[in-house]
């Protein structure tokens, strides 16, 4: 049997997601609560396999709660159950170490699943969770590359930062000297020390580290 405890601030909402539980057959509800507090009580005196913990509850809050729960030793699996799916609460939850995240509108039967993949160590989200999860992921990963591109350039001249913007802009060697008022020899000199300094061994790389530092867009 896959022990529950159930956390959300409501009567009713812990009552039906009981109800839901315990008509599955391989789940017993072992305790609840009405806040964070008395959920972190009820994990050391329940000892429960899974958690479905609200977010929005008085005094300790469910993103609280759950970071607590999960810094125990041998901590619960938490399914973070709520009626909103806004970016920042999915993304807070799940770095507070929530094993899913689902709506509580999410069908039965997707509820029940979700308990039983935590249960294996496995995780579910509610569906378009995922997608922007990975937008986010995404996202972060670009601003992370920007930042370590940016790093790269840090050592370079201001006339290094410009022959980079023009190389990124895909200009020739003449283009860029009659764009920067310079000889093509003072060009080829400056993207000679571009290579040097950005480890780089032709152009193209030189036109991604532009693009991945942000100085082109």
């Amino acid at each position: 049997m896959i022990s529950v405890l159930l956390v959300d601030d409501e009567a009713l909402v812990r009552v039906g997601l009981r109800m839901i539980l315990e008509t599955a057959g391989d789940m017993a509800v072992v305790g609840d609560a009405a806040d964070g507090r008395a959920a972190l009580e009820a994990v050391d005196r329940d000892r429960p396999d899974v958690v479905l913990m609200d977010v929005r509850m008085p005094g300790l809050d469910g993103l609280a709660a759950t970071a607590a729960i999960r810094a125990r030793p041998r901590p619960p699996e938490v399914i973070v159950l709520t009626t909103f799916d806004a970016d920042d609460t999915v993304f807070r939850a799940l770095e507070a170490g929530a094993t899913g995240f689902l709506l509580k509108d999410t069908p039965p039967h997707d509820l029940l699943r979700a308990v039983r993949l935590a249960a294996a160590g496995d995780s579910m989200l509610s569906p378009g969770v995922t997608r922007r999860l990975i937008d986010r992921l995404t996202a972060e990963d670009r601003t992370r590359r920007r930042r370590e591109a940016l790093d790269r350039l840090r050592d370079l001249t201001e006339r290094e930062r410009e022959v980079l913007t023009e190389v990124g802009l895909g200009h020739t060697n003449a283009d860029i000297a009659a764009r920067l008022h310079m000889s093509e020899a003072t060009v080829k000199s400056h993207i000679t020390r571009l290579f040097d300094k950005l480890s780089v061994t032709n152009r193209v790389q030189l036109a991604i580290a532009a693009f991945r530092a942000g100085i082109v867009e």
